[in-house]
């Protein structure tokens, strides 16, 4: 007698496919729009972006643009934002008229803001990437490079190359030169984030309340063992590990962007490559591998990026939080889940955002300057705190 799924015993029927078997199919039919081809058309026969539930392409791609133009603007705003007096508007009128700059704009605008906007626009594009590939790959919103351990990870790997450094066989600092800082951030973010994986996860699936304490855990681990490496530095490396570890941009220069930015740059173009895999993981890691996602391979290859990511960030900047966060979690709000759309966004919007607060790091106290981690602590706090509240069902949208 034939078996179906709800064990009746009536005469023999038709072969029925089994519970799991059509709760994969139901549950992949709706996400072959975000797994099996780009830029939002389905895999589908029938299957067009007006008939995928809850498509959003076209909201995306208008996003992306929006979020060029907010680019743009933020940067030329943090060219000509200082305190040296040096307006924007007056060099650009300066080239229109053929006039020569002075050697003092020269150097404000090429040697000090420049390489600084760049380097805000790659470390905050790679905290924004890094936490939405993290988010995709626990499958848990709340994960994020700096709450769950991997920024003090990476911060631990840069304080012992500034504090240690020196003592390394001359021929690996020939070896690495300039590139040191950024390399053990990485090391150090990658082994974090690796040790937080398969701590968290178990048959593979990941436990949401496991990986918020082992990355609690090794936070602490991180921050004690950065702790005896400041106790014992001396006052130079202990004035910028000071500074560093509220993060700023005030240090960005030609050479520390040069060491980082291969780095940064490699990770950011890899991310995308794994929206379609991690689009598939949302399903669950079962699901994943019936569309034919080598999900192994795919989650070495998120945990390197990340690593990659978040270590050449840290390494020139310090610790910057709630970027990895807030920026994946408002722009689902607009755009919806797919990686597709949701990485480049991501990227635009972290850049653009970390410009901006370090626009306002730059104004607020002016001379002087805020470490840029205070500002984003207290622009992300609140906007974290909300997105707890509205899971919870507090917050009404």
């Amino acid at each position: 007698m034939a078996s179906t799924c709800w064990g009746s015993a009536r005469a023999p029927r038709k072969p029925r496919k089994s519970c799991t078997a059509r709760c994969i199919q139901s549950r992949t039919r709706g996400a072959e729009a975000m797994v099996a081809l780009p830029w939002g058309r389905s895999a589908g026969r029938d299957a067009t972006p007006d008939r995928v539930t809850g498509d959003r392409s076209g909201r995306a791609r208008v996003t992306i643009l929006a979020l060029m133009v907010f680019v743009m603007l933020a940067a030329i705003a943090s060219l000509g934002t200082g305190a040296a007096g040096v307006s924007l508007s007056d060099v650009l009128m300066k080239w229109i008229s053929g006039e020569e700059l002075t050697l003092r704009e020269r150097v404000v605008l090429f040697d000090i803001r420049l390489p600084r906007l760049l380097t805000g626009m790659l470390v905050g594009a790679s905290l924004a990437v890094s936490g939405a590939v993290m988010q995709g790959l626990f499958r848990n919103p709340l994960a994020d490079p700096g709450i769950v351990g991997v920024g003090a990870g990476a911060g631990l790997g840069a304080v012992l190359a500034i504090v240690l450094g020196a003592f390394l066989p001359p021929a690996i600092l020939a070896v690495a030169g300039m590139h040191l800082v950024p390399l053990a951030a990485f090391f150090g973010g990658w082994a974090t984030t690796l040790i937080l994986y398969r701590v968290s996860t178990r048959a593979g699936r990941t436990s949401v309340a496991t990986m918020l304490l082992a990355g609690i855990a090794l936070g602490a681990l991180s921050g004690a063992l950065t702790g005896i490496l400041v106790y014992i530095a001396d006052d130079q490396q202990l004035r910028d590990l000071t500074f560093w570890g509220l993060g700023s941009l005030a240090g960005a220069s030609w050479a520390k962007l040069s060491a980082a930015a291969p780095i940064m740059v490699l990770a950011l173009l890899v991310a995308p490559m794994l929206a379609r895999a991690l689009n598939g993981l949302a399903l669950g890691e079962g699901a994943a591998a019936h569309l034919g996602i080598a999900v192994q391979r795919m989650k070495n290859l998120a945990i390197l990026t990340v690593a990659a990511a978040t270590g050449a960030a840290v390494a020139v900047s310090g610790g910057i939080g709630f970027i990895g966060i807030v920026v994946p979690h408002l722009l689902r709000l607009v755009m919806g889940p797919d990686h597709r759309f949701l990485l480049p966004a991501a990227a635009l919007l972290g850049a653009g955002l970390l410009l901006l607060a370090d626009i306002i790091s730059r104004l607020i106290i002016a001379p002087a300057e805020l470490p840029i981690g205070i500002v984003t602590a207290v622009l992300g706090g609140p906007v974290f705190l909300w997105i707890l509240l509205r899971r919870r069902g507090i917050v009404d949208m």
